[in-house]
């Protein structure tokens, strides 16, 4: 799955490096295993955006942002990569993420999935595993009709400023109810440009979702 991972985002045009960040040293032997370029961090992070951070630094200068690709979506396309990249060329994007818009019932209320609410500058003000925002007098099978619903794939461009900056935030208490970082970020005043894909991606969160991917891969 990593393998496919890597291989993936080797083909978007819009990076210009891809390394693995990890703190397991099968990983790690794996990648190299394949060609692939990996680093060592640190067992301890909280989250990825603290690997990606720390394998930043590693990295060196001269980057413009660093996007953090989960491991665990083995189909996740080059262009969906390349689609949030389209949205960091405007001078005071600081952090970036990808959304695609929900299309089934079960999606909308599958508690695995993180929803998003987007203002009218395309910036994300609100993420949550419940389906939000609430459809008041409508039955739940009429939602989708009475409104847009988006759901977050699980992929960031930091800044490196930006990047450095948000590691150091202490956790907050909205990210402590919903188990989600970026509300860390958006309860400090950040900023998160958001990109729109048509694309589907299946990351794999639970033995469940497995299952899916490997009678999807059978299937085919």
């Amino acid at each position: 799955m990593v393998q496919r991972v890597y291989e993936q985002a080797r083909r978007a045009q819009s990076l210009s490096d891809v390394v693995v960040a990890t703190d397991h040293e099968e990983i790690f032997r794996h990648v190299q295993s394949f060609g692939g370029k990996a680093v060592m961090t640190l067992t301890e992070h909280p989250s990825g955006t603290d690997r990606c951070f720390e394998a930043l630094q590693k990295a060196g200068d001269g980057f413009s942002f660093v996007v953090n690709i989960q491991g665990d979506e083995p189909f996740i396309q080059p262009e969906q990569i390349d689609t949030l990249a389209s949205v960091l060329t405007a001078a005071d994007v600081q952090l970036a993420t990808l959304v695609r818009k929900i299309d089934s019932e079960e999606a909308l209320f599958d508690p695995n999935k993180v929803r998003v609410i987007l203002n009218t500058f395309q910036e994300a003000i609100y993420f949550s595993r419940n389906p939000v925002p609430f459809v008041r007098g409508a039955d739940r099978k009429e939602w989708l009709q009475k409104h847009t619903f988006y759901q977050h794939i699980g992929m960031y461009a930091y800044r490196p400023d930006i990047l450095a900056e948000i590691t150091r935030l202490p956790v907050s208490s909205l990210e402590m109810a919903e188990s989600l970082e970026q509300l860390r970020w958006i309860e400090n005043g950040y900023r998160i440009r958001v990109a729109v894909t048509p694309c589907e991606s299946m990351g794999i969160d639970t033995p469940e979702d497995l299952r899916k991917v490997l009678a999807l891969l059978q299937g085919n």
